[in-house]
């Protein structure tokens, strides 16, 4: 993934959840949060932080903010590129010769991010994108989800079904340890995990190699449940 039009900054504040103040050549911008989750552990104020200019003249806001510095880390925080970030890592084979890929797919009462067919088999996969980071460790999700836990319930349906379902846990970052389950903020989801691993359904974890203006999926990494 590639975003043209990028623009460093200084994170000032973020009155709600869509909107952030973001000083950008010596100006305070009313910016576009690309991401509704609470990120109290990225946005702090005088992050580093980097903005995409859009060119609709009919926007209310310039900018959207795309990627922060904590720390050492360039952590990507759009929650619409994990989801294609997974398309090009699928296509590039990530889990081998998918045929038959298409996005938004309804199974029973779910809609799934992904469906192809693998091995002859017709495959189901939900993207899951991550910004929580403590000392190099993940956690998912940074707020309760029931949304996520329905998904889970659904893969896990799918593989009773026969079909093949994968969780993908899209880690907006790199060089991290591992992922768990946040069970302090939502017991449920990691109860729904658990439950659909142990009936077949597979749990994947990659972490992202981020700059300024690009995420790429980049290798696999451990999910401790």
């Amino acid at each position: 993934m590639i975003y043209p039009n990028m623009t460093p900054g200084i994170f000032l504040s973020r009155p709600n959840r869509f909107i952030a103040h973001v000083e950008i050549s010596g100006q305070v911008e009313t910016v576009h949060v690309k991401n509704t989750g609470r990120c109290r552990e990225l946005l702090s104020a005088g992050a580093r932080v980097w903005c995409q200019r859009s060119d609709n003249p009919n926007r209310k806001t310039k900018y959207d903010l795309i990627t922060v510095r904590k720390g050492g880390r360039l952590i990507n925080m759009d929650s619409q590129a994990p989801n294609a970030a997974a398309k090009e890592w699928l296509l590039s084979g990530g889990l081998g010769p998918v045929e038959n890929l298409r996005a938004e797919t309804v199974h029973g009462d779910s809609r799934f991010d992904f469906s192809f067919t693998l091995d002859g088999k017709q495959c189901f996969l939900e993207v899951k994108g991550v910004t929580l980071e403590t000392d190099g460790v993940c956690a998912f999700p940074d707020a309760p989800t029931e949304r996520g836990a329905k998904h889970l319930r659904g893969l896990q349906r799918a593989v009773e079904e026969g079909c093949g379902g994968y969780v993908l846990f899209v880690i907006q970052m790199s060089d991290v340890k591992y992922l768990y389950p946040n069970d302090t903020t939502d017991p449920n989801f990691g109860r729904a995990l658990r439950e659909a691993a142990a009936g077949g359904v597979k749990v994947l974890a990659v972490d992202c190699r981020v700059t300024e203006d690009t995420m790429v999926i980049g290798k696999e990494v451990p999910v401790v449940l």
